[in-house]
């Protein structure tokens, strides 16, 4: 079975995208839900919405909770795969190596085929192409010159060009690869409907902020 990590940011999304495109579409959408929010392997941030999202794209779709401590979330990844007897597996990672290495370690145990289409990609075309084809929003920030502003912001043409303006000063890695940000799709090509976000607050500390999305629903594109 061919199956997808899938944290409902543009990463991952556009990773399924991609493979789709090339024939290798899944048939299972594998959500790991961390506890601790700075797991080192997973995305939190409105997590429980990605079933929405996998429903608007008519794929299957688990969660799995992890306790998301170092290394041994792994563990909850490998037993993930294992149950649902997966066979190839598409990942979103396209410089972290933290994660790669990981994942194609634990998909060689098992005899798993990993599919990593964004692998290597320039970071700001990756960006470009979600701000193309994507209606994603901004869901964290915590990182440096990242402001509130950012928080809840459309990856748009705009928002791209700021994003280049913080790379040229603070070095940043605009694909959020280091913890800079998180993301979340509202809809994309692969979307039957899209995701209509109907309510939400913002927190912010002075330096970490995120946007919570309280509730929502799919409506007709």
């Amino acid at each position: 079975m061919i199956a997808a990590l899938f944290s409902g940011g543009k990463d991952s999304t556009l990773a399924i995208h991609k493979a789709s495109e090339s024939g290798s579409k899944p048939k299972l959408l594998i959500t790991m839900k961390p506890f601790n929010t700075d797991s080192y392997m997973f995305h939190k941030p409105n997590i429980r919405y990605t079933s929405l999202q996998a429903k608007a794209m008519g794929i299957k779709h688990i969660i799995c909770d992890t306790e998301g401590k170092k290394e041994l979330e792994l563990e909850d990844l490998k037993n993930a795969l294992t149950r649902n007897k997966v066979t190839e597996l598409i990942t979103g990672a396209i410089a972290s190596k933290y994660q790669k290495d990981r994942i194609d370690n634990i998909c060689k145990e098992l005899g798993i085929a990993t599919i990593s289409p964004l692998w290597g990609m320039d970071q700001e075309a990756e960006i470009r192409e979600v701000s193309e084809k994507f209606d994603a929003i901004i869901t964290k920030v915590a990182a440096y010159g990242i402001d509130e502003s950012f928080i809840g912001a459309h990856i748009n043409t705009a928002t791209v060009s700021r994003l280049v303006a913080l790379k040229n000063k603070y070095r940043i890695n605009m694909a959020f690869e280091g913890g800079e940000a998180e993301s979340f799709v509202l809809d994309a090509p692969m979307f039957k409907k899209r995701v209509s976000v109907t309510s939400y607050h913002i927190t912010w500390d002075g330096t970490v902020g995120e946007y919570i999305i309280d509730n929502a629903l799919l409506v007709d594109k």
